[in-house]
């Protein structure tokens, strides 16, 4: 849980359920991510309710009985805002609303909002307001009177201040020209990218808040803005870098999440070709997590569904300082050791030794084994760098020596 003492945050209830795809446990840890996004997007959550279901009630999500308990919460506590981690229908978001007189959003709106907050240049505006549209124009009907969508606040940011206006022909017309902005500005980074020239590129990917900023700070000697909150990073940002005198092109992407809201995924497609032309990826891992593996199995899945699952890969196991394996007592005979048991020199021994020696361990804000990280990347760019310009090979020894 995220400790918040400041008096700024909105109230926030989260809603989960249990089923045969998630049990408990999946249900709490995705409530745990559930919670930082609220709490990226400002808000504070002061009640989580889950229910064990088999499928999710059409008409509420949860059950009559439930509603009742989070109905009568709500009033009590004030709450204005009741977020559920999976995302509503347009009727079941009506009827909800009706019955919590509150702000209802679900993980897809949360996250669109965020993005509506981290959005900097005009193009990542333009891509969040796209996908937005594209969330709410099955919505309408469902909406806050035009009065109280001005309103600020969670989910309150992007297409509602316009919502006085909108119907399902002028949001559909929005949508076409949002599309026609993007393609014209995709000409343009196209051409952009293909101005770069011959350099190999690299592409830093991985699930969010990973600290993928924090490593392209310290490889470029750049300042990318990086904080300890989701989605961080919403622009891709590109940077020459030089590993003893070898030149390449590093990229910081927009981080993964599960769940990510398919809006997104289309909306970003140029943000994301980034890592479709990238020679080299770099996919950063939070090893304190205790659910790693499976934030890996989010971004592999998302890089597949962009056709880049083929691509060289380097395995960056990012925050081993703050990494710490649970203690089994010597004398204990019914706790099962599981991967949160392993030590670091244990979980080489797993799957991570079977990737080719791929696999790297580091602490990039306390700069802990970047040297071998240098090498290592250093060896596998130079690597594609030599097939592409093999007259060059002379030019860059096979190992370099010195500090980053």
């Amino acid at each position: 849980m995220l400790e918040k003492k400041t008096l700024d945050y909105e109230k926030v209830v989260l809603i989960g359920i249990v089923n045969r795809e998630q049990d408990e446990e999946k249900s709490d840890e995705y409530l745990d991510e559930l919670e930082f996004l609220s709490y990226t997007a400002g808000g504070e959550v002061v009640k989580r309710f889950t229910q064990k279901v088999d499928t999710p009630n059409p008409k509420t999500f949860i059950g009559s009985g439930k509603m009742e308990e989070v109905a009568h919460f709500v009033k009590e506590e004030e709450v204005g805002t009741v977020i559920f981690d999976d995302e509503l229908t347009p009727a079941q978001q009506k009827n909800i609303e009706k019955i919590l007189k509150c702000k209802i959003l679900d993980r897809t709106s949360l996250i669109l909002d965020i993005f509506a907050q981290r959005a900097q240049t005009s193009y990542a505006r333009t891509q969040v307001e796209l996908a937005q549209y594209e969330y709410l124009l099955p919505r309408l009907a469902g909406l806050w009177t035009h009065l109280e969508r001005q309103r600020g606040g969670i989910g309150m940011r992007g297409p509602g201040e316009t919502e006085i206006e909108t119907d399902r022909r002028i949001v559909r017309d929005r949508i076409a020209l949002l599309k026609k902005k993007l393609e014209t500005i995709d000409r343009q980074m196209a051409t952009q990218r293909s101005n770069r020239g011959a350099l190999v590129r690299v592409a830093l990917v991985g699930y969010t808040n990973v600290g993928k900023s924090t490593l392209m700070n310290v490889i470029s000697k750049s300042d990318v803005f990086a904080e300890n909150k989701l989605f961080a990073t919403l622009d891709t940002t590109v940077r020459k870098v030089v590993i003893g005198n070898l030149p390449f092109l590093l990229s910081d992407t927009v981080g993964f999440i599960r769940k990510l809201p398919t809006q997104l995924v289309e909306s970003f497609k140029s943000t994301l070709d980034e890592v479709r032309e990238a020679d080299l990826l770099l996919h950063v891992v939070d090893i304190s997590h205790p659910n790693f593996e499976e934030h890996i199995a989010s971004v592999n899945k998302i890089l597949a569904e962009i056709d880049t699952a083929d691509k060289p890969t380097i395995m960056v196991f990012n925050k081993i300082d703050r990494y710490e394996a649970e203690h089994i007592d010597d004398d204990d005979l019914v706790t099962e050791k599981t991967g949160k048991h392993f030590t670091i020199e244990e979980w080489k021994r797993t799957w991570m030794n079977r990737v080719n020696g791929q696999a790297l361990f580091i602490s990039a804000i306390n700069r802990e084994n970047m040297e071998e990280f240098r090498k290592k990347v250093y060896e596998e760019v130079r690597k594609i760098h030599i097939t592409r310009f093999p007259y060059n090979n002379f030019l860059y020894p096979e190992h370099i020596e010195g500090d980053l």
